[in-house]
């Protein structure tokens, strides 16, 4: 999940060389995929510099560190859901917005749990990094319950954070019933439908 877009771009990425950005960008994603697949801690950087096609010199000109590149990650997959939030909420109905997005929420949470594990051997939760994800992801769900909320496609009563820790839940059960693929998506789909607005 990449964010695009001058205005949503990870911050170490404004300013390169296309050249640079390009092979940025791949390392993010071949990350990406490597951590979603093996864990975070499993995979070594020769691999995801060999997924994404360049050499190891480039990786760590890059990220000097897979402290580095696992922030990276995280921080790129957070923007990414901040900006699909905002597609969204341009593209299609709020109600759909609503729905698109927790999905896309779950599928995050799915591989999130590694990747935060990882991350808090050396940083604390309060940490700069995971401080301004936690006030994205706020903003972001904040922003697709409302409006589903004022065309009443949504619960008035609906708490935002109340919905976050709802999808992260579902998400453990990846954990909890490995076998069972479609368990999550089953509850998030019990979750929509609480959601909706009720007659009466």
């Amino acid at each position: 999940m990449r964010a695009t877009g001058s205005d949503t771009q990870p911050r170490a990425e404004r300013g390169m060389r296309a050249d640079a950005r390009r092979n940025y960008e791949r390392l993010l994603s071949a990350a990406a995929a490597a951590f979603a697949e093996h864990g975070a801690d499993d995979v070594s950087l020769e691999e995801i510099a060999r997924r994404a096609g360049v050499g190891i010199g480039t990786l760590y000109r890059h990220f000097p560190t897979r402290q580095a590149l696992l922030e990276a990650v995280y921080r790129d997959q957070v923007e990414a859901l901040r900006a699909r939030a905002d597609e969204l909420l341009r593209s299609v109905p709020p109600g759909a917005a609503l729905a698109t997005w927790l999905g896309d929420l779950l599928e995050f949470g799915r591989t999130k749990r590694n990747l935060t594990s990882a991350l808090l051997t050396t940083l604390s939760k309060d940490s700069e990094l995971l401080s301004s994800c936690s006030s994205m992801m706020r903003g972001a769900v904040t922003d697709v319950l409302g409006r589903a909320q004022e065309a009443g496609a949504a619960r008035a009563d609906t708490d935002p954070a109340d919905l976050l820790r709802l999808v992260h839940a579902i998400s453990l059960t990846t954990d909890w019933a490995p076998g069972d693929h479609e368990q999550a998506d089953r509850l998030l789909a019990l979750v929509l439908d609480g959601l909706r607005t009720q007659p009466g």
